[in-house]
């Protein structure tokens, strides 16, 4: 799909990845740039910029969602593109996070794509076309070791967009799913902070949220379902699948290394 006059709505578009989208697309022509944020200011900021229209957005509650697809759409016509971006880190760690550190990432992380594809479907579905565009990350493909909460979500939104490329792209209804590993954002610092994450993290290379527009835009272009900013990730994904037994053993040995290393740092210093 090319993104010249475009009606493209993008959720988390006030910082990070999301606002690298937003520029990349008024650089491509788009024709109408919706930014949606719960940081409404933010929001402004970046839409006087590209001239576009900044939409308050709770990405957690449905309600807030269906606001944000009738308001874009009574202002600039039917969506073409929607990016749901928005995303949450969770916490550091396993099952022992809070139930409520696990509801707000379930609802963000998961819930939020599959509000955006219930509300758009019957529209995109009734004229023949549309496109669907899910942020993940390399988590939701291999594991992002230092948090479960993040891991479990991420694996979650990979399969919802997996499961709509197959129901629905036969009707007409594109589907893409970003799946970046490091990118330089403010959401990345937590994870940085335990050893064992930060080597995975940065196992491909930390690349700039410029970086990942590029990709988006190439797999814009292309409808290609998994975009993957990191080239590294497919390597991984395919030794993940061919031998499951060696990747295991490979990322405990990450992690191990990673921990001894950090604890060893932690001591001398």
């Amino acid at each position: 799909m090319e993104l010249a006059d475009k009606h493209v709505v993008v959720t988390g578009g006030a910082g990070g990845i999301g606002r690298a989208l937003i520029r990349r697309f008024a650089a491509e022509g788009a024709g109408a740039l919706v930014v949606a944020d719960r940081a409404l200011e933010p929001a402004r900021a970046i839409a006087r910029e590209v001239d576009g229209l900044a939409i308050e957005l709770d990405a957690g509650r449905e309600q807030s969602v269906r606001s944000l697809i009738a308001e874009a759409s009574a202002a600039n016509g039917p969506i073409d593109i929607f990016i749901s971006n928005a995303g949450v880190p969770g916490a550091m760690g396993g099952p022992e996070a809070d139930d409520d550190v696990w509801d707000e990432a379930w609802r963000v992380n998961v819930m939020a794509h599959v509000w955006a594809s219930r509300a758009l479907l019957p529209e995109m579905l009734g004229r023949g076309e549309g496109y669907l565009i899910n942020t993940a990350s390399a988590a939701g493909l291999l594991t992002q070791v230092s948090s479960l909460v993040y891991s479990v979500t991420k694996h979650a939104a990979v399969s919802l967009a997996e499961w709509l490329a197959i129901e629905y792209g036969d009707a007409g209804v594109r589907v893409s799913c970003i799946c970046p590993q490091g990118v330089r954002t403010p959401m990345l610092d937590l994870a940085m902070e335990e050893p064992a994450g930060a080597a995975a993290l940065t196992s491909g290379g930390l690349i700039e949220p410029e970086d990942v527009a590029d990709a988006v835009v190439a797999g814009i272009a292309e409808e290609r379902f998994l975009i993957l900013p990191h080239e590294n990730v497919s390597r991984f994904m395919a030794l993940k699948g061919s031998d499951p037994e060696r990747w295991l053993k490979g990322m405990r040995r990450l992690v191990r290394e990673a921990r001894a290393s950090g604890a060893a740092g932690a001591q001398s210093s």
